[in-house]
């Protein structure tokens, strides 16, 4: 399902350049989309999709920095295919939502507005259990709301989640010098990552550069000094986490380190928690090429129909 174009909205085919201002949506009091308005006034685009039957639970999808939730309609299908109701937004500064483009005051406003969307959701469907699915900054994000609630949620899967940055792009040096130019230079550009370390998959690559919802560019030190505060914040987390997990992560990520994941396996006291390594295979995973991104599906697949069956039989009726 493709995104389609909402009234109230800019065409996202004249989305502004980077480092133009940005039309804000806070101005409208009524948008025209489905959104949530978060605690600091600001609009975030909401994506729901919804199984034909009652649904067995509720899964929050967090997507990764500079990308948006429309991205991730392929896994909210396939959670969909098991009467589970997937629900995203678009993060502060990302996709359709009110920001500066990949800007945030502090990474907690990103896990505040996750626990805020999940509890508005959990008011309309009392009593389901509520899992979470997030993909590198947004598995970090997903990782410390399951920290902040260690018993609120039923699951999480994780796929290539930020817990450890990669060693090329957080020295000790490169580290401090982010700090220092935080403090000086905050909005300075690092350079934009190479996207061919995203995935093996040409077309997924070309997809991700063409999409206008996408940012393309420069890192801001500003931003970057939030990430790296962010794996800090997961590294002390991780051992509040007692929730049943699923790990996927690629051994060639030149994004996120996949030492982090054996760092979360080991750390987490949870006690059912699974990881799979996949060979060779780059960051985004569920757009990988086609024999690595079935087996995540099919993994998800698997993991979430068993564990919603046991959470619902925990479940009070």
């Amino acid at each position: 399902m493709r995104l389609p174009f909402l009234p109230g909205l800019e065409d996202p085919s004249r989305m502004p350049k980077e480092g133009s201002p940005r039309r804000t949506l806070q101005n409208n009091p009524a948008p025209d989309f489905p959104h949530l308005l978060n605690a600091d006034g600001q609009y975030l685009f909401c994506q729901y999709w919804k199984p034909s039957r009652p649904p067995k639970a509720l899964v929050f999808v967090s997507h990764g920095a500079g990308e948006h939730c429309g991205r991730y309609d392929d896994l909210a299908r396939i959670l969909v295919e098991l009467d589970l109701l997937a629900f995203a937004h678009d993060h502060v500064g990302h996709g359709r939502s009110d920001g500066e483009r990949l800007v945030v005051s502090d990474f907690q406003v990103f896990i505040r507005d996750v626990l805020h969307h999940v509890d508005t959701m959990q008011r309309d469907y009392p009593g389901l259990p509520v899992f979470l699915l997030g993909h590198s900054m947004g598995g970090a994000i997903a990782i410390l709301a399951a920290a902040e609630r260690p018993s609120h949620f039923a699951g999480m899967a994780l796929i290539a989640p930020l817990v450890l940055a990669s060693p090329e792009s957080a020295t000790t040096f490169k580290v401090l010098a982010a700090k220092v130019l935080n403090l000086v230079l905050p909005n300075l550009s690092l350079g934009a990552i190479d996207f061919n370390v995203l995935s093996r998959n040409r077309e997924e690559v070309e997809n991700y550069n063409s999409d206008p919802l996408v940012y393309h560019g420069g890192l801001k030190v500003s931003f970057g000094t939030q990430l790296l505060n962010a794996v800090s914040r997961v590294e002390r987390g991780i051992p509040k986490l007692t929730l049943p997990f699923l790990l996927l992560q690629g051994s060639d990520d030149r994004l996120c380190d996949s030492k982090g994941a054996y760092l979360l396996l080991d750390g987490a006291k949870s006690q059912d928690k699974t990881l799979k390594v996949y060979e060779g295979a780059y960051h985004m995973l569920h757009k990988e090429l086609p024999e690595v991104t079935n087996s995540v599906f099919h993994e998800i697949h698997m993991w979430f129909s068993q564990r919603t069956a046991e959470a619902g039989a925990r479940s009070p009726p």
